[in-house]
């Protein structure tokens, strides 16, 4: 009988800590929610501004933009020997317009270091994949119209994230 009261106890008592703690969380998120508003409509984060945030960056790296990008920025896996101040153009103009997205895509605004993106990694493989195209490849194509053929992100993109894999239909 003791063993029963005892377990009936502890069971009462915890039922009890769960309502507590659900009755404290929910208290929380009401209040949570009606800062923002009591739909989700009304909530509205402010958009990604990629001009502020090149703005930001290059007064950021001020005075080191010659210098390495690998000694400028951290986690610098590719394009390390860029100059710095280049290589915020070359990821403006070579990727985010090629691709037709912002920073955003690869990035965490503000921790640009981080991974967290498989975007990220898909992006540097993708100029692993160009540069043994334009190193390896494109030299052993006889009669290509210049010496330096190459192809880059908008080779293939076109300012869209998934690439060209069909001709646009010309039935009309």
């Amino acid at each position: 009988m003791n063993k029963r009261l005892s377990f009936a106890r502890f069971a009462i008592g915890t039922v009890a800590g769960v309502i507590t703690i659900s009755a404290v969380v929910f208290a929380r998120l009401e209040g949570f929610t009606s800062a923002r508003g009591k739909n989700a409509e009304s909530f509205q984060t402010k958009p990604f501004d990629q001009a502020q945030a090149l703005s930001d960056l290059n007064k950021k790296i001020a005075g080191q933009e010659s210098k390495p990008a690998a000694e400028v920025f951290k986690n610098i896996q590719i394009l390390k020997a860029v100059p710095a101040g280049r290589l915020l153009k070359v990821m403006e103009i070579g990727y985010s317009r090629s691709l037709g997205v912002t920073c955003e895509h690869c990035h965490v605004p503000g921790d640009w270091e981080k991974d967290d993106k498989p975007t990220k990694q898909i992006a540097r493989d993708m100029v692993g994949m160009a540069n043994t195209i334009n190193s390896e490849l494109l030299k052993n194509i006889k009669n290509l119209k210049g010496p330096n053929s190459i192809v880059n992100c908008t080779t293939c993109h076109r300012g869209q994230v998934k690439p060209a894999l069909n001709l646009p239909d010309t039935k009309s």
